[in-house]
């Protein structure tokens, strides 16, 4: 973890107290469009002197998940930020805007994981209620946090509905900066007002809104204890045309082979297209590589595929999925050609028993 500038404030101190210790000057920017503000310092690393991040677990939290209003993809960046940096990501749930489904996820993940985030439910608005969900998780109150309220207020300066709020307005939008009293906020991106408030030393909570969640996320990669660069994973995919059912015996003695090596075997097949063979090593990149590029050989013989480059694999699968949308189009519109048929043979008979 390399430190950033400036302090990590704490709910635990009174508001005057708080504010003083964050030292965040935060200042609009010339053009007026986007201020500027001290990120916080490293905080100390809650798992203890020299440990690390060795497991995750993700808690998706909003009702609009659950009813397929909303698609999450916050649990896939999620994934990804945990493979990048060699954490072990053991569970993603997803849980209503329930108190009692809130309290008790967050409890038992916590209770297991090294790391653990939720994504929603920190809007201004009445289900939004992760913030007062996990105060009583881990029993304490709901406080302001005047630093980020004097945040959120450089940042509204310019913009016009804010400044035409009403009382109860202002109300709602102040619930955006009523964070758990024994919590850790900690400012992690210089152009943002929004902090990661930490609870337990272990659960970070973030928005739900996608782009924000991730902006938010790598930038808490300085603040974290993660693991070494020797100790992450190392990825080569094969692929091939050839049906899955046909390499399956294959893949199955070869992981077998491999598994006191720490290699894992795992084959993805992509609709219309091939099997994707992915080979993760994760002992250290040096030994990894060299047994992954002598195994990825082999596979590629033994399968009649292909090494893929991490570009070539995300060109095949947008590919794929563009097929697949295209034909499903397709489909839809015979579909309704056919419904449309049927509706005009309909008439025509109708139409002509009117006549004789």
């Amino acid at each position: 973890m390399k430190p950033p500038a400036s302090s990590v404030s704490s709910t635990d101190a009174p508001a005057s107290e708080a504010s003083t210790t964050t030292a965040s000057s935060g200042s609009a920017d010339p053009s007026g469009l986007t201020p500027r503000f001290t990120v916080s310092p490293v905080p100390p690393n809650p798992l203890g002197e020299g440990r690390c991040i060795r497991t995750a677990a993700a808690l998706i939290i909003g009702d609009e998940i659950l009813n397929g209003k909303t698609m999450d993809s916050n649990s896939h960046v999620f994934a990804q930020f945990c493979f990048q940096h060699g954490i072990d990501l053991k569970r993603i749930e997803v849980v209503a805007d329930d108190e009692g489904e809130i309290i008790e996820a967050a409890r038992r993940l916590s209770d297991k994981f090294d790391f653990v985030v939720t994504s929603g439910g920190i809007g201004p608005t009445h289900d939004d209620i992760t913030y007062a969900s996990l105060a009583k998780a881990f029993n304490t109150t709901l406080v302001h946090h005047e630093e980020t309220i004097r945040r959120m207020k450089i940042m509204n300066m310019h913009r016009k509905w804010a400044t035409l709020q009403t009382p109860e307005q202002k109300t709602a939008t102040l619930r955006m900066a009523l964070f758990p009293e024994r919590a850790e906020v900690i400012f992690v991106h210089p152009e943002l007002w929004v902090p990661v408030v930490r609870l337990g030393g272990k659960l970070c909570i973030f928005p739900g809104i996608p782009g924000l969640f991730r902006r938010m996320l790598h930038a808490l990669t300085d603040f974290i204890p993660l693991p070494s660069l020797a100790e992450r994973p190392h990825r080569i995919q094969v692929f091939t045309e050839r049906a899955e059912s046909l390499i399956a015996p294959y893949l199955t003695q070869l992981q077998e082979r491999l598994r006191p090596h720490n290699i894992q075997v795992g084959s993805y097949p992509i609709l219309y297209k091939g099997v994707f063979v992915s080979l993760i090593g994760r002992d250290s990149p040096q030994e990894s590589a060299v047994q992954l590029d002598e195994i990825a050989k082999e596979v590629e013989r033994e399968i009649g595929g292909r090494i893929l480059s991490d570009e070539e694999v995300a060109e095949h699968k947008r590919l794929a999925e563009s097929k697949f949308k295209e034909e499903l189009a397709a489909e839809k519109a015979k579909e309704h050609l056919e419904v449309k048929t049927a509706l005009n043979a309909s008439e025509l008979e109708g139409a002509v028993k009117a006549k004789y």
